[in-house]
């Protein structure tokens, strides 16, 4: 009896198998059939073309044309291969394939199984395809700054520099966030009087006006059908992340089996996701297997940190001036997630997209956003950003002195202003 359960459990976890791959597939953009993962297990070379160019969707940021032309199969290959590289994947074999994206399929496949157990990948590429009714404007506290990294140590240039071919690229910079900052104030402009001349139109009262995109649904009929497609077919996508979910499991057993038949690295990554059992135990496995990763992950720092050290003390003084600008940006940082801390109290600060609405000045507050709301959390941004930019202006301007020095004969006047 307990062996033909056994049998019934596993005829049934087989048959959840391609439902759970087929589930991800739905999901992910340009997703390739079951067939493709069960061929990638076994590292068959005709299921490399399609893992490759679903890894470059994958990583590749959306574009806004997206009837644009895809790169050759070689641009795809290289570009995975960088960006896995930026983002530290640890196994070297993915690195050594070839480019004419001939072969790997196994290893393409550990990737992307390494790319959905570190982060919420799913979660992040169907924001990125979120058919948008309304206008929103990106709001969140938790964002990366854009810091500056600590300079690179100086390197002589290969021939003499022209100062005034890097005025004129300052310049050209200028004008064209210049150029920016005027097109974003006549899009407000825009959307603004788009507001005032549809309000009262919108059926729900809190919102009392029409966005620009029901704006052209009224402008265009036609337009309503391919938003009723796109809406379809979200809905399809967010139907199938759900049924993923719930046999992701299924999934994380099956990668086990597949990352056994890998031949061994010098590291060997522990990226596959070990969920236990649920029992009384359940907590206590998962602080153990915590425990046993941080140890893992100091005992692999440690070597690489004293080889990095013994490497970069020859540096002398310019290694000092990169410690200096690594501490200078890491105190603004903390200042600015420190003061925005305080501003913010115990309240929960505003996080993603917004919907922008136009409400009368003596209206009660509904829920969302008011808009002091919204610029006391981009004044916060913008001081962050002003301390980067004040660090910036520091390095150029000694990097400046310094190529002007270089110079004989050459006398440098600072420019006026900022």
């Amino acid at each position: 009896m307990g062996r033909r359960r056994r049998r019934v459990d596993r005829g049934a976890a087989v048959g959840a198998l391609p439902e759970a791959i087929a589930a991800l597939s739905r999901t992910l953009p340009a997703g390739p059939s079951p067939e493709i993962f069960r061929r990638a297990k076994f590292d068959r070379p005709e299921a490399a073309p399609a893992l490759w160019q679903l890894l470059f969707r994958v990583l590749s940021p959306p574009s806004a044309d997206s009837a644009s032309a895809s790169p050759a199969q070689e641009a795809q290959v290289r570009a995975v291969k960088s960006e896995l590289r930026s983002q530290g994947y640890p196994r070297r074999a993915l690195a050594q394939l070839p480019e004419d994206g001939s072969q790997g399929s196994r290893e393409l496949l550990l990737a992307l199984a390494w790319l959905l157990a570190r982060g919420p990948l799913l979660e992040r590429l169907l924001a990125q395809t979120r058919v948008r009714l309304g206008d929103e404007i990106p709001l969140c506290e938790c964002e990366a700054l854009a810091r500056p990294g600590p300079p690179v140590p100086r390197v002589e240039a290969d021939g003499p520099v022209d100062i005034r071919h890097l005025q004129w690229l300052m310049g050209k910079l200028r004008f064209q966030w210049r150029k920016l900052i005027t097109s974003q104030q006549e899009q407000c402009a825009l959307l603004g009087k788009i507001h005032s001349y549809t309000r009262g139109c919108h059926s729900d009262r809190s919102l009392g006006h029409l966005s620009v995109a029901e704006t052209e649904l009224l402008r265009d009929a036609e337009g309503g059908q391919q938003l009723l497609r796109r809406l379809e077919s979200e809905n399809v996508r967010l139907e199938a992340a759900l049924r993923w979910r719930r046999q992701e499991l299924v999934f994380w057993r099956w990668m086990d089996t597949v990352l056994g038949t890998c031949p061994p690295e010098a590291s060997q990554p522990t990226f596959v996701p070990r969920i236990p059992e649920q029992g009384a135990g359940e907590w206590e496995l998962v602080a153990r297997e915590l425990q046993a990763l941080q140890e893992e992950l100091r005992g692999a720092a440690e070597p690489r940190r004293a080889a990095w050290e013994a490497r970069v003390g020859g540096w002398g003084p310019e290694w000092s001036a990169v410690q200096r600008a690594s501490r200078e940006a890491v105190g603004l940082e903390l200042a600015a997630l420190q003061r925005a801390w305080e501003r913010g109290g115990a309240a929960a600060r505003p996080h993603g997209p917004c919907r922008l609405v136009k409400s009368d000045a003596g209206a009660s507050g509904g829920p969302g956003l008011r808009a002091a709301q919204v610029i006391e959390v981009l004044r916060s941004r913008e001081a962050c950003l002003e301390a980067v930019l004040c660090q910036l202006q520091r390095q150029c301007r000694q990097e400046l002195a310094r190529l002007a020095g270089a110079l004989p004969g050459l006398i440098w006047i600072l420019p006026p202003g900022r």
